[in-house]
């Protein structure tokens, strides 16, 4: 689940270490690589509070600002739900641009991917694979972000038509440093006691060589049902997380 949590730490490095550039390439293709303590994704761990390996590709048309992109990251929460698969992969592509000089936009649509997961043939549980289509606005360093599901939910059963709606900011302190703050609020179609409201906030240090994050994050999920199903402890507790990520 791109995370995002990748996507911050990716953000800050990227808005740290940039220099002018007298002019563009028309096309352009980066990679990313990332190690975390915790993949956390909407404020959930996907990986039973445990370490993540996780890298992507992205290329964008600058001319046109389309974009499509790939990103995968080590997991565990379908096997441990009784599915299987250990890798999620997330395809997306879209549109970014400016509507004026200081208002930015980005629509697109993404795919998670959790090869044979097999939770359909789990009771209680439909089909991991989900696909969202999103809409983004950002002015300064501030974003405001909706993604709706046009498919089933992470499993959840009859939970097309849920949506997610991300406030984030990542603040240049100078330096090397910027401050990485979010808020979110999930809402599942058809079964409100899985929806909850997360947060983030963490510094991003641009160590030249990669960049490195510690954020604290946590979400009020219910304990019942945002419990993991292999060992019952909370997947969204407070926490510190740290992650070291590459992008080139």
């Amino acid at each position: 689940m791109k995370k995002l949590i990748l996507a911050s730490a990716v953000l800050a490095a990227c808005t740290l270490s940039a220099r002018a550039e007298d002019a563009k390439p028309d096309n352009e293709a980066s990679f990313n690589a990332a190690i975390t303590s915790d993949y956390r994704y909407r404020g959930v761990s996907q990986t039973r509070l445990k370490p993540a390996l996780q890298g992507g590709i992205d290329y964008v048309n600058d001319p046109t600002g389309l974009y499509i992109g790939a990103w995968a990251s080590t997991i565990r929460w379908t096997k441990d739900a009784g599915g299987s698969g250990n890798v999620e992969l997330d395809i997306y592509g879209g549109k970014r641009g400016q509507l004026t000089a200081d208002v930015s936009y980005d629509v697109g649509v993404l795919s998670y991917v959790y090869a044979d997961n097999g939770l359909k043939h789990v009771p209680g549980f439909a089909d991991g694979d989900t696909t969202e289509i999103y809409g983004q606005v950002g002015y300064g360093p501030a974003t405001l972000k909706y993604s709706h599901s046009v498919t089933n939910l992470f499993g959840y059963v009859d939970s097309k038509n849920s949506g997610y709606l991300d406030l984030s900011a990542n603040i240049n302190a100078g330096n090397g440093y910027a401050f990485n703050l979010h808020a979110g609020h999930q809402r599942v179609h058809n079964n409100s006691v899985a929806n909850y409201t997360d947060w983030k906030a963490g510094v991003t240090r641009d160590l030249g060589f990669a960049s490195v994050q510690l954020a604290a994050v946590g979400a009020n999920a219910s304990r019942i049902a945002y419990a993991s199903p292999a060992n019952g402890k909370f997947l969204g507790k407070n926490a510190l997380q740290l992650t070291l990520s590459k992008t080139f």
